[in-house]
């Protein structure tokens, strides 16, 4: 049995969410086991089983994204295979929205009446762009009626930046310097979880959760790009409305 994580979220009755480890699945080597990133060198039939084993537990498959850091959102009448974005929402019961994360947050959203649910892939492009404002201003309700959990990522003792990534993401966010600490000459420890809290308070999210996992720091229990030197698997983030 795939070992997941049920997060600790108070998020409304209606909505369901989920997130994947490493345990679990068939792939072998650096990608073992529960890899579900078919863009990363595993086998593909490893990750078909792996994916197989994840929708059995799912009232439907994933709807999964082709992820490439940028800001685009879709919705629920928006997504096909192999879509291009890094965002997507939905109102729709049963529609499970999927992200896939190795070191990147995965943030996750939902209404509090439950009628409508988001996930985000929030790396440090996609906050410098201003994914996190960009979706919730996209979704078809109010800020303060949505809240906002954030899952595994990079910790800030194991992700260093240097002054070009820490002048991007301070330009997007003026109030971000405490969102750095200098490490060594030119190169700076960033706190990824806090610039996406940051983000998301000013785009007028009033609660969010940090479930206070680092991908770097477990290796036994995550994949990370940083700690692998970009060679490994990726882990999920789900989250859906009860049919």
């Amino acid at each position: 049995m795939t070992t997941m994580i049920q997060p600790d979220w108070p998020g409304p009755g209606a909505v369901r969410v989920l997130a994947t480890t490493r345990i679990g699945g068939v792939s072998q080597g650096p990608w073992a086991s529960f890899n579900l990133g078919l863009h990363c060198g595993d086998d593909e039939r490893a990750v078909a089983e792996n994916r197989r084993r994840l929708s059995s537990q799912l009232p439907a498959p994933p709807r999964w994204l082709r992820q490439v850091h940028g800001t685009a959102l879709v919705g629920p009448e928006d997504w096909q295979p192999g879509i291009e974005a890094d965002a997507a929402w939905t109102d729709r019961p049963g529609q499970v929205l999927a992200i896939l994360t190795a070191d990147c947050l995965p943030v996750l959203l939902a209404s509090t009446d439950g009628t409508i649910v988001a996930a985000v892939h929030a790396g440090w492009r996609g906050l410098a762009a201003g994914i996190l404002k960009k979706t919730v201003t996209g979704l078809p309700i109010a800020a303060a009626d949505l809240r906002a959990w954030i899952g595994a990522g990079i910790g800030q003792t194991a992700y260093e930046v240097d002054d070009l990534v820490k002048s991007a993401l301070t330009a997007a966010a003026p109030d971000a310097q405490a969102c750095f600490e200098r490490n060594r000459p030119g190169h700076w420890l960033a706190d990824l979880k806090r610039l996406a809290v940051n983000a998301l308070h000013q785009a007028g999210v009033p609660e969010i959760t940090d479930a206070g996992l680092c991908t770097a720091s477990e290796p036994d229990r995550f994949y990370s790009y940083r700690r692998d030197h970009g060679h490994t698997g990726r882990q999920a983030t789900l989250i859906w409305r009860d049919v």
